[in-house]
């Protein structure tokens, strides 16, 4: 995998794009992180955020003091990254009405689409088509692909 596709999947992972957000507002301590972002698991938050210090995205700031005191921050870059996350979750926000009717429209014209005509009983009728070639074609009977006709197609 691209080096930069790595980075991208890390900042635009579930968690990551929450850490990168709440991280944008203040420093937290793993504790208040954790509770700010909600249901993410201790393993997975700090898997994370080990993850986006390594990018070099948060930094680990651990305080030699009793009890231990560990408080998580974002870098420059970390910043950089996490203003432009935060745009685009604004943006989901402001479009959200546009994207559910989007689904809505969708869906209504799936099920029109793949609701099964119905016979003169009221049974829905299957409609099969003959398997086709790589090129297009319809097969005789139904034949299956021959192996070199699936290895032109990768």
């Amino acid at each position: 995998m691209c080096p930069h596709r790595l980075v991208l999947e890390h900042v635009t992972s579930r968690w990551g794009v929450l850490v990168l957000i709440r991280l944008l507002e203040r420093p937290h301590r793993f504790s208040e992180l954790r509770r700010a972002i909600g249901r993410v698991s201790e393993k997975m938050l700090t898997q994370t955020l080990q993850t986006l210090e390594r990018d070099g995205l948060v930094h680990r700031d651990a305080q030699p003091v009793i009890p231990p005191r560990v408080d998580y921050s974002l870098t420059g870059l970390g910043r950089e990254a996490a203003e432009q996350v935060r745009a685009l979750a604004s943006w989901t926000e402001r479009r959200m009405d546009g994207v559910l009717a989007a689904r809505r429209a969708y869906d209504e014209a799936r099920r029109t689409h793949t609701e099964a005509p119905r016979s003169g009983d009221g049974t829905p009728r299957t409609h099969t088509e003959a398997p086709r070639a790589v090129d297009g074609t319809p097969r005789a009977g139904g034949e299956a692909p021959r192996v070199d006709d699936e290895a032109r197609t990768l």
